[in-house]
């Protein structure tokens, strides 16, 4: 198997997500003096993130627009009815203090450096290119990429197998020449091995316990290990801390 490019998931991938989003929300909550309604500042980081996931959820199924699951977020968080204008204003100053906090995974520039020669590269988020590529630009990987797709715009998600697809037609590949990398065990790594690529499941925590066995996605723990399953002819790459 020879494999020509890597398409890259981004949030919680290459970009540190989870910890831009806690570090923004609590900011967010402290400024806005909305955490006298919870005992601790966790207990209303795991609300955030339990109705991000609900909205984001209704997304992906075609129930509401980008702009729809952000606003939605806002009311069903704040359990009050807010004009869109409102829900805009709120959702924007949480922005604000989420993309104070933005940050690549250390583990990231070394490896698309060490694949820089052997590799072509892409992405292809579950999110908006609006979003996805500004983002990109501001952690200074932009051009690292030569094309990125995104759920919004293609009006298909991972884990089907049209966005797996369209990220290899973009590259004039076929699905077995191209890996995917990304970080949820199903919508990524399941969706991409269903799809014909190589997929690559990042599990940074060790969060899980299930292996899909043969055929299912290559578990790591870090990118360093990543040149090594690719079969790139680099001198960067650490054993699999899996087993």
């Amino acid at each position: 198997m020879s494999i020509r490019a890597v398409v890259w998931d981004v949030d919680d991938t290459i970009f540190d997500y989870t910890a831009a989003d806690r570090a923004g929300m609590r900011g967010h909550l402290l400024a806005e003096g909305l955490l006298d309604g919870y005992d601790s500042v966790e207990q209303a980081l795991v609300r955030w993130r339990r109705v991000t996931d609900a909205q984001w959820a209704r997304f992906s199924a075609g129930e509401a627009t980008f702009q729809g699951q952000r606003r939605d977020r806002v009311r069903v968080f704040l359990g009050t009815e807010l004009t869109d204008a409102e829900a805009d204003e709120w959702f924007g100053r949480y922005m604000g203090h989420y993309e104070a906090a933005w940050a690549l995974f250390p583990d990231v520039l070394p490896v698309l450096d060490a694949l820089a020669a052997s590799h072509r590269h892409a992405v292809l988020s579950n999110s908006s290119l609006t979003v996805q590529d500004r983002k990109l630009r501001v952690l200074g990987v932009h051009d690292r990429f030569e094309t990125i797709l995104c759920a919004a715009e293609l009006g298909v998600s991972k884990p089907e197998a049209g966005a797996f697809h369209a990220a290899c037609a973009a590259l004039d590949l076929a699905p077995h020449q191209v890996a995917y990398v990304g970080d949820h065990p199903e919508i990524d790594g399941r969706g991409a091995a269903d799809a014909g690529l190589l997929s690559v499941w990042i599990d940074r925590d060790g969060a899980y316990t299930s292996d899909d066995g043969p055929g299912g996605p290559r578990r790591i723990a870090s990118l360093a290990e990543l040149p090594a399953i690719l079969g790139a002819d680099t001198r960067f790459g650490a054993p699999s801390t899996f087993r």
